[in-house]
């Protein structure tokens, strides 16, 4: 484009026109004009439609991209209540084992409690009976002690022999009757 422009003003200076930096030339304008549209012509033609695709991809991936982000932002809006809802009701679980527990707790204390009642009563009743077993016992070899002693004594005051078993046996009931009875040896 130099080479066009330079004998241009070379022959515009050899005929002897002054230039005007104000008021150009016409050749000038046209050339301007020229250039002006094949470069507007060129960048219409290969700039502005690239401009155009890359604005238009771009525009869309950014609407792809909120609508993107607006479908996960409802989905995790979703997961975080149906997780909400899903504490809510692990919460209601855990209050309602735990108030099962404390029942259960206050019916097994309750039954542990009777059953260390009953135990104490069969204790205590057990205790009884080998109580009054060795009482019994004992009030038998007491009776066989005194009644063989009273036998003996009996015969020393009287001066005769008590060996007769039948005799023995009654002499001996009717000592333990008046011990019983409070009055020994009124009869």
């Amino acid at each position: 484009m130099h080479t066009l422009i330079a004998p241009l003003v070379v022959r515009a200076a050899e005929e002897g026109e002054e230039l005007n930096p104000l008021l150009p030339h016409l050749v000038e304008i046209v050339l301007s004009l020229v250039v002006f549209g094949i470069l507007f012509f060129a960048i219409k033609k290969f700039v502005v439609p690239n401009f155009e695709a890359t604005y238009t991809e771009r525009t869309k991936a950014i609407e792809g991209g909120l609508a993107a982000a607006e479908t996960k932002q409802a989905e995790a809006d979703a997961k975080l209540a149906e997780l909400e809802k899903q504490l809510a009701d692990a919460r209601h679980e855990a209050a309602r084992i735990r108030e099962e527990a404390r029942e259960q707790g206050a019916v097994i204390i309750a039954e542990m409690r009777e059953q260390a009642q009953a135990e104490a009563g069969r204790i205590v009743e057990h205790g009884k009976t080998q109580i009054e077993a060795e009482r019994q016992q004992a009030v038998t070899s007491l009776r066989a002690e005194v009644g063989s002693l009273a036998t003996t004594l009996a015969g020393r005051i009287v001066g005769e022999s008590l060996d007769d078993d039948a005799r023995q046996s009654r002499v001996v009931e009717r000592f333990l009757a008046d011990l019983e009875a409070g009055t020994p040896g009124q009869n």
